[in-house]
């Protein structure tokens, strides 16, 4: 029963220690809060929690490199630090859980039940000090859990099936647990197995010896021994021929393979970690690929978003850009402000792969440090009709599907999403129409087709001075 545990809390922040605390009283016998790292170290010298609930950024100190406890006491990490940093460190301290803010209350309160009735355990362990972005950048939700998954990863050796448009990044992610997982002082070796002829393909990922084929002069290793002790990464693994699946297959199930005319078995001692473009599930009902090796490599399955649906996200990533661009010796490049709205309104087709190559376009082609509007509409037209900037219309559409995502994510749908968004709509149309009349609320109702007195009573509710719209 949790109703003889003890939680203790370390929160700052005043009214998210009070949510929490109201939301998890229930849950236990008894919740302490405390605000800094000293008095949760002043706590702990006395006292044994069974759970313990952190933030990372505390006024005196890091709320998780910091912490000292036994392994057996399961913790929850929450942060506003919503990076793959923040994700790897907190399973490096054996975390039973990580909950980027704004979280979930009904999380928040499964999370803690799950943690107070597991049985004691030791903690995962893991070197914090070797985590960092991986090259991996954004803050949208979507991003936040895959952030997660890959935190989650470190302590294991799992296939991994990343799927996600081109561009989106695949490579990077499979980069990033690889680096961050057991097997990180080993090989990341990657293959793209829509480039390799078909009839090449077991050579190149098993090795041939010499003689095995025309060709053939002398004995090749293939990408699993290349790979041994670390990473193989089987890029577009949905356009593999089918003959080559079968091979795979196998050395999946058995863990052995032998070479391209040799009978010797050989260990496959790696970690796999597939992706693709492509919808599995309709090549293996299409039977273009084998159900029983999707399963195989789907066992942790990793989705990225399109750039589309995270362009909260797009201002970070052009800044990244930027300052990789200039460590390879490009040009140093700031983006003014409506430059960088055009910027995330564009469609992006190619995703993160395409605004990587129009920054680096932008830091050779812009004539000032400051990137305009002028230079980014010239690149962006350069990409063709695909690309096209969307119409106003369109663009308000795509902000509001954006915000409303971003709301059922958080999970602040708590029933007035339409008055929320009303307000947000009417007090953007009312400020641009009474500056465009200069306040005349007279001419104001006129332009918007509605009373004048409606619209009296609407600047009041929005808290809109006419005068200073």
């Amino acid at each position: 029963m949790s109703g003889d545990k003890t939680i203790l809390l370390v929160e700052d922040d005043p009214a998210i220690a009070l949510i929490i605390r109201e939301t998890l009283l229930g849950e236990c016998g008894r919740l302490v809060s405390v605000g800094s790292v000293a008095e949760r170290n002043a706590w702990l010298a006395d006292h044994r929690p069974d759970l313990v609930i952190t933030d990372v950024v505390l006024p005196d100190g890091d709320g998780i490199n910091s912490l000292r406890i036994d392994a057996a006491i399961p913790v929850i990490v929450l942060s506003a630090q919503n990076t793959l940093d923040t994700a790897v460190r907190a399973t490096g301290i054996g975390s039973y859980d990580y909950l980027p803010k704004p979280f979930d209350l009904d999380e928040l309160t499964a999370s803690v039940r799950a943690a107070l009735q597991r049985p004691a355990e030791t903690a995962a362990g893991g070197d914090p000090a070797q985590a960092d972005s991986h090259g991996l950048v954004g803050r949208a939700p979507a991003m936040q859990a895959v952030y997660r998954t890959i935190a989650r990863l470190a302590s294991n050796d799992l296939a991994v099936l990343i799927l996600g448009e081109s561009g989106t990044g695949k490579e990077v992610v499979a980069r990033a647990i690889h680096a961050t997982g057991l097997r990180r002082s080993g090989p990341f070796v990657a293959i793209n197995m829509a480039a390799i002829p078909r009839e090449l393909i077991e050579a190149e990922l098993f090795g041939h010896e010499k003689g095995a084929f025309t060709g053939a002069h002398s004995r090749s290793a293939g990408r699993f021994e290349q790979a041994a002790g670390g990473t193989l990464f089987l890029d577009e693994i949905g356009d593999m021929p089918l003959e080559a699946q079968t091979r795979l297959l196998r050395v999946l199930q058995v863990g052995e393979y032998s070479t391209v005319g040799g009978n010797q078995a050989l260990r496959a001692d790696v970690r796999v970690i597939a992706a693709t473009h492509r919808d599995m599930r309709t090549l293996v009902a299409d039977g273009r690929f084998r159900e029983d090796l999707f399963y195989r490599l789907n066992v942790i399955p990793v989705t990225l978003p399109p750039l589309r649906e995270r362009r909260s996200d797009i201002a970070a990533l052009v800044r990244h850009f930027v300052e990789e661009g200039r460590r390879a010796g490009l040009p140093d490049r700031q983006f003014a402000p409506d430059a960088m709205q055009w910027l995330e309104r564009y469609d992006w087709p190619g995703n993160v792969r395409e605004l990587g190559n129009v920054v680096q376009r932008l830091a050779v082609l812009s004539r000032d440090t400051v990137v305009t509007v002028r230079d980014v509409e010239t690149v962006l037209r350069d990409n063709g009709e695909n690309g096209a900037v969307a119409a106003p219309a369109d663009l308000i559409a795509r902000a509001i599907d954006d915000w409303t995502r971003e709301q059922l994510a958080a999970s602040e749908s708590d029933g007035d999403l339409h008055a929320r968004l009303e307000a947000i709509v009417e007090a953007a149309l009312f400020r641009r129409v009474l500056r465009d009349v200069r306040g005349n609320q007279l001419e104001a109702a006129r332009r918007l087709g509605i009373n004048r007195n409606t619209l009296r009573k609407r600047l009041g509710q929005l808290a809109i001075d006419p005068s200073q719209p």
